[in-house]
């Protein structure tokens, strides 16, 4: 193809930034990979000191003109959110019959299914693989290199921020403001970290895979979440002692209630390698009938690595690859049925603090037993007679309604001082429905 693909980028952020330089930087080495120019032929931004790095470019700073006035054939979304400008944005582009390219996490795991289906009606492609993962190449893995396989469940760490804490905390034992707050000076950290540490950018990732793993709609309302707040030093010293390391895990299986998608704080065996990836790294591990275990590990976020993932999809476009963009086409989704969190069976970490005094345990004991819980093991060191000790406990594979049946009966203990921590010790035997 000697004609060729005209590109317009809305939002010169970070990644934005990133993504002009990469194409022009490395112009030569793209055109000789897809047999064509890719040509950044507009730019915008609300901030037009942002696009002084390019005076040859033309720039708007009205996206929705920017679709209209401008000769592109791609429209690369790189302003972020849910709704708002985004939103209307890819939507205009779609509708004007251009090809779409976003790092939108958010909006595709709210609004991805009606914008690949608009797409799809009007013969023009939405991708995102930069909305998942950063620099790792998880959705092209999902949609193409394992399109021969059943995928039973996929799972990860989707959230570098978190994985960042969690890391730091286990190896300085400092407590969780203390990192988050380090985290922010360093840049690894939003000054609202909301959508991070609460677990909320790990869910709209997952519900993304989770798409792209079963060929169903995306449901991100369905996602049980969960963030790590509540995980402190003490927790992840006995996670070491137990032979675990905590991570914020997203994961989405087929069970035989349906389909079950959780992020949350996970006890991770030493024995498995995604408990190894530490600081801002990301990794997603995905099990499918002929392929067996796959693993992905890469840095999750930041301009180089999600520029590469951006310019991977004009790439896509430029070649005229066609693969649908959830991995089979809108009509032949299948319907998403959602498996209940409290259908959910595995083991459990629990920690008490609890007054140290006779009848205690007793009464603990009494609680897991009446609720069908039952205990492999306990740990509790020194003893303070009358002063709060903390006490853990793993259970053994229960369901998780009634792990938390039994939690609210021994939160009703007089003895008990604070609420229970419960984190999911989690196995990755199995592959398939557990």
């Amino acid at each position: 193809m000697d004609n060729p693909l005209k590109i317009a980028i809305a939002g010169l952020g970070t990644i934005g930034g990133g993504t002009v330089r990469l194409l022009r930087e490395n112009a030569d080495l793209l055109k000789r990979r897809c047999g064509r120019d890719l040509v950044v032929g507009a730019v915008c931004d609300l901030d037009k000191e942002l696009a002084a790095e390019w005076p040859d470019v033309p720039y708007f700073n009205d996206a929705l003109a920017m679709v209209r006035d401008a000769d592109a054939d791609v429209i690369v979304e790189l302003i972020g959110g849910a709704d708002g400008i985004a939103k209307k944005l890819c939507e205009t582009a779609i509708a004007a019959g251009k090809h779409v390219v976003t790092a939108n996490k958010a909006l595709i795991a709210h609004h991805g299914t009606d914008l690949v289906k608009a797409a799809e009606d009007k013969g023009v492609s939405v991708a995102f693989e930069a909305a998942v993962a950063g620099g790792i190449p998880i959705t092209k893995a999902l949609r193409e290199g394992l399109v021969g396989n059943r995928i039973s469940r996929v799972y990860g760490i989707l959230n570098g921020t978190c994985n960042y804490i969690l890391t730091t905390m286990r190896e300085t034992g400092r407590e969780f403001d203390d990192v988050l707050a380090e985290a922010q000076e360093l840049g690894y950290a939003e000054a609202d970290p909301t959508f991070d540490v609460e677990g909320i950018d790990a869910a709209h990732k997952l519900a993304i895979l989770t798409s792209l793993a079963f060929g169903c709609e995306i449901n991100f309302d369905a996602v049980h979440t969960e963030g790590i707040r509540h995980v402190t030093a003490m927790d992840i010293e006995f996670a070491e002692e137990l032979n675990y390391r905590i991570k914020l895990l997203g994961i989405a299986r087929r069970t035989e209630f349906g389909i079950e998608q959780r992020v949350h704080p996970c006890m991770v065996s030493l024995a498995n390698p995604i408990a190894h990836v530490d600081g801002v790294f990301n990794a997603v591990v995905a099990d499918g009938d002929y392929v067996d275990t796959t693993m992905y590990e890469g840095r999750g976020a930041g301009e180089r690595p999600t520029a590469s993932a951006v310019v991977a999809d004009i790439v896509d476009i430029a070649r005229g690859n066609s693969a649908a963009a959830l991995g089979v086409p809108a009509a032949e989704m299948e319907p998403f049925t959602v498996s209940p969190m409290d259908r959910h069976r595995g083991r459990y970490y629990i920690r008490l603090m609890v007054t140290d005094e006779p009848g205690v345990f007793a009464d603990v004991a009494a609680a897991l037993r009446d609720c069908e819980v039952s205990m492999e093991a306990v740990l509790q060191k020194g003893r303070s007679p009358g002063e709060p000790v903390p006490v853990v406990m793993t259970t053994h594979e229960t369901s998780e309604g009634s792990m938390i049946r039994a939690l609210d009966m021994i939160m009703a203990l007089g003895a008990v001082i604070e609420p229970p921590r419960m984190i999911r010790i989690q196995s990755f035997s199995g592959g398939g429905i557990e």
